[in-house]
Order: structure tokens, then sequence, then C-alpha cells
């Protein structure tokens, strides 16, 4: 089982539990770039309290992407509240850019890949102001 932490820039950690099984090629995407440093100093660009922060953009604006793209893995996960889901403007579109729900979002079921859920720091989450920066990402076999 796959498990990570996004150290934030204020000194909250949030821990994530990967769905592997689920989504095994997204949590390898996602740990690929977090262990090499992609994440690092990026910011949660889009932050709807009620709905999803959304981070991993390199530009910082919802525009950027690692250069390339990966196929969606709709699974059955739910959109609940503290999910990881891979964002994208259409089908197989993904790339680094996830968010986080704040609240379930029933209307994403089987449209985003939903590919873990936060264990522990969701306070810091629900504390975002927007522009709030990622510190250090890792993925780790637990």
């Amino acid at each position: 089982m796959k498990k990570g932490t996004i150290e934030l820039e204020n000194g909250g950690v949030i821990e994530i539990e990967f769905f592997d099984q689920d989504a095994p090629n997204t949590v390898a995407n996602f740990e690929k770039l977090a262990n090499e440093g992609f994440y690092n100093g990026l910011v949660f660009h889009r932050v709807i309290p009620g709905f999803v922060a959304q981070g991993g953009c390199p530009n910082g604006t919802g525009t950027g992407g690692p250069g390339y793209t990966i196929n969606c893995e709709i699974n059955p996960n739910k959109h609940e509240r503290g999910v990881l889901a891979m964002a994208h403007a259409g089908k197989n579109t993904g790339g680094s850019q996830f968010y986080i729900t704040y609240a379930p979002q029933p209307h994403l079921d089987g449209v985003h890949t939903v590919f873990g859920k936060i264990t522990s720091g969701m306070e810091y989450v629900d504390a975002f102001q927007g522009r709030d920066k990622m510190k250090e990402v890792k993925v780790y076999e637990a």
C-alpha cells in the first residue's frame, strides 16, 4: 500500500493513503512526480470552499502540466470529503493537477479518477486561503 504526505509551507502536514489497487497508473504517476520534486513549491491555485482545493500546476494558474497526459482510471471510489482525484480538461487529459474535495461531489463520480484519501491533516485543507504552497510532497510504500 502506498502512502504519502503533503508538507505545507505553513508547517501543516497532510497524510494520504493511495488507492493503488484501483488506480495503479494514476498513483504511479503522482508518485513519480512527487518523488522527483515536481510538486515542491507549487500552490493550490484553485480553492473553492465547499467544493475543491486544486493544485499541481507548474504555472500556478491551472493551465500547466508535466508535459504529457495520462489516461483516466475510473473506479468505484466516490468523491467524498477528503479524497484526492485527478483534474483534467477532458477524458484522458490528466497529468499533474489534482484536487482534494471539501464535501461529497457525486456529479464528479465516474468522470475523474479518485486515487487517494486524506487520513489526517484535513484541517489544513479546510484552512486554505488560496495560493497555499506545498513545501514537499512524498509518496512511499507503507
